[in-house]
């Protein structure tokens, strides 16, 4: 059955999936193991709340923490009291986040303490106290047991909730409906604006149903969740699928390959999505035979070309069973095409699968030449949240995305991705988006001009290079530059290369040829 006919919304999903695998181990984190019963209990008394600190249907409540158990309670939470879900990327320097936040209209945000040696509520207050305020963000909840005087902790805001009955947080939650946004998730453009996905409950329940089907998840899997949970891949893929099957969630905040090969040998985990460089990573470690790692059957990934090697490596050193590619975007639910099992290695490995059955996908190009990838169907985003001039842009009047990549089709309807149009390049599965990283280098006070492009890097697939012209007497050097990039942009946005010219070549429009720096390159 179709996820968006069994279920209705996520709130009846979770309610679901606590009745049926309620003694099933839901969550492992550290030595906290729960079983979906708690889970469902953990995530009723946070919608509870949410509710009395006033959040109604339709409001955005963000969250800004790593892969946590603490993020699935608080985010399922917010969605079963109605609320819209608008996850931040852990990466965001505080001006970044802010920015997002003042676009959706975010009333409450959670909020991590510090993580990788960085204080997340410092840095926000600091974006505020130097920006543009948040008129619209009433309450800060920070996920851990310290907190400044004007924000709340998690535990005490939990606590808050207490008092709200138990029938009323069950009618907020059958209250939700399938047409209802579920979330939006934030993504940048070619102009760099931060632009968001507005997503329905009904088109993420029947899109992560297909993709389970079609990646074979069940009970009984144990799912090791690397992708972070603000991007669709891990809140979707991860979480709301492993909700539909009763699999279990191990989530892992920060990607280290000796932690995840101590989590797959000790959990017995069965289930590994990311990106190709993860599980490169797995492979190539030195200390790779010394973990059991017997128990992973299924790996499905994407967000780049996937070497032949890799996938026969997978099977044959690692005795993967189904190792599946993918291809999504945020504007399309996350999912579009998907490889099926069965489907030869080198299917896998050169294409990233087919349509997702109730879509149709097509190529503006003859059979077998590249162009732009369209995509029609269910999975379509609503429009970006308040933008209905950049919605227009992308979205044709019969239904059809304007992707901004370009593929080819071959015969049998399988997609290979070949370019994109919007110039964007993947560093460690992360989108990049040259325009916005052009726009924050040109803040700097020694750049007169800028343009930036990806390069192949052996270790992040690709990685930005920015070539710079220096304003008249200016002393910059590259280091300098890409010090200051550090502290002011998320670190996979930071250019790894920066190369000074006397000016970018542009053509008769005044655009950048960006196909001439790259041939310098």
């Amino acid at each position: 059955m179709r996820g968006d006919l069994e279920w209705g919304s996520i709130p009846e999903l979770v309610r679901s999936a606590a009745r049926r695998y309620a003694d099933v181990e839901a969550v492992v984190e550290g030595r906290t193991r729960i079983s979906y019963a708690e889970l469902g209990a953990r995530v009723e008394r946070s919608a509870a709340a949410c509710v009395a600190n006033g959040i109604e249907p339709g409001d955005r409540v963000a969250i800004w923490a790593p892969n946590t158990l603490d993020w699935i309670t608080a985010a399922l939470g917010a969605v079963s009291a109605g609320a819209v879900l608008v996850p931040l990327n852990t990466r965001f320097k505080g001006g970044e986040a802010a920015d997002v936040l003042r676009r959706s209209g975010a009333r409450l945000l959670f909020v991590t303490g510090t993580f990788l040696g960085t204080s997340y509520v410092a840095s926000l207050r600091r974006a505020v106290a130097e920006g543009p305020g948040l008129e619209e963000l009433e309450q800060v909840v920070v996920l851990s047991d310290d907190a400044p005087a004007d924000f709340r902790t998690w535990k005490d805001f939990l606590a808050s909730g207490d008092a709200v009955g138990e029938a009323r947080v069950r009618a907020r939650a059958e209250a939700v409906e399938g047409s209802w946004a579920s979330d939006i998730v934030f993504t940048s453009g070619t102009t760099g604006r931060p632009k968001g996905a507005v997503i329905t409950h009904a088109q993420t329940l029947r899109a992560y149903e297909v993709w389970s089907d079609l990646a074979g998840l069940r009970q009984g899997d144990r799912y090791l969740i690397v992708n972070p949970f603000f991007h669709t891949f891990g809140y979707k893929a991860g979480v709301i699928a492993c909700l539909m099957r009763g699999a279990t969630m191990i989530p892992q905040p920060v990607f280290n390959v000796g932690t995840a090969l101590a989590n797959i040998a000790a959990e017995r985990v069965s289930v590994l999505p990311g990106p190709p460089t993860l599980h490169q990573s797995l492979l190539d470690h030195p200390a790779r035979d010394t973990h059991d790692l017997s128990a992973l059957r299924l790996v499905v990934t994407g967000a780049a070309v996937v070497p032949l090697r890799l996938v026969e490596r997978l099977r044959g050193e690692l005795g993967v069973e189904t190792v599946l590619t993918a291809y999504g975007l945020s504007e399309a639910s996350g999912i579009v095409t998907m490889c099926r099992r069965g489907d030869d290695p080198t299917v896998i490995a050169s294409t990233s699968g087919r349509a997702i059955p109730g879509t149709e996908v097509r190529v503006e190009a003859p059979p077998g030449e590249p162009g732009e990838v369209l995509v029609r169907g269910f999975n379509v985003m609503h429009g970006y949240y308040e933008d209905a001039a950049a919605t227009a842009e992308v979205v044709t009047r019969d239904g059809w995305l304007r992707t901004g990549d370009v593929g080819v089709l071959d015969g049998e309807g399988n997609l290979r991705i070949t370019d994109r149009i919007k110039d964007m390049f993947i560093v460690g599965g992360f989108n990049a988006y040259p325009a916005e990283i052009e726009q924050m280098l040109g803040l700097h006070p020694d750049v007169a001009d800028v343009a930036v492009i990806g390069v192949p890097d052996p270790r992040l697939g690709e990685a930005g290079k920015a070539f710079v012209v220096r304003r008249p007497g200016a002393v910059l050097t590259g280091d300098d530059l890409i010090a200051w990039a550090r502290r002011e942009m998320a670190n996979f946005k930071v250019p790894r290369t920066v190369e000074f010219v006397g000016e970018l070549p542009r053509n008769a429009s005044g655009k950048v040829v960006k196909g001439e720096l790259r041939g310098r390159s």
